[in-house]
């Protein structure tokens, strides 16, 4: 097994330490996820930059961290669910909602539980959810638009959910204090 280094404002590259700056002061701390990426700036970045596009969606905040959740869940990434789900709770993302996908439970939101439903069959199936998932999706009130906006949520959390399954970072303790 390959063994990557976790990185610190110490122990990081000049171009990754700028990067981790940043992240620390907006945070407030360094997620465990982006001490692992440092080990590679540009994919630190590209994935800083996605994250800053799915802000732009068209997508509630807390959608946009029930459809995160709803990858992550999918591809079982241990941190990024924990993420989302302190995320999802700090932008008042449907707490139902995040527990239910969690447990694997019924999700009580219709347009929630599409959407989870729409993001999971777009990871399980590569991109290929076919005919009656978009439908679906559409006839709970989504858009065209948003069935792309789907497909950079699975982008990203692709990204980030296999760099941890061959990182396997911890959740921060500051993470799970907000579940």
């Amino acid at each position: 097994m390959t063994d990557f280094t976790f990185h610190t404002l110490e122990t990081a590259s000049e171009e990754a330490k700028s990067i981790l700056a940043q992240i620390n002061q907006g945070y407030g701390y360094i997620p465990n996820l982006f001490a692992y990426m440092a080990e590679a700036p540009t994919t630190l970045e590209g994935y800083l930059a996605l994250n800053a596009l799915i802000d732009k969606t068209s997508f509630t905040p807390g959608q946009q961290q029930v459809a995160l959740l709803a990858a992550s869940v999918q591809n079982q990434c241990d941190f990024c669910i924990v993420a989302h789900r302190a995320i999802g709770k700090m932008k008042q993302a449907n707490q139902q909602t995040l527990d239910a996908l969690n447990a694997g439970d019924v999700i009580d939101d219709v347009q929630d539980a599409a959407l989870v439903k729409f993001t999971q069959a777009v990871v399980e199936s590569r991109g290929r959810p076919g005919d009656v998932a978009i439908e679906k999706f559409i006839n709970a009130g989504f858009t065209k638009q948003q069935i792309l906006e789907v497909m950079l949520v699975v982008s990203i959390k692709t990204l980030s959910n296999y760099i941890n399954h061959l990182t396997h970072p911890e959740p921060n303790p500051e993470l799970l204090a907000m579940i």
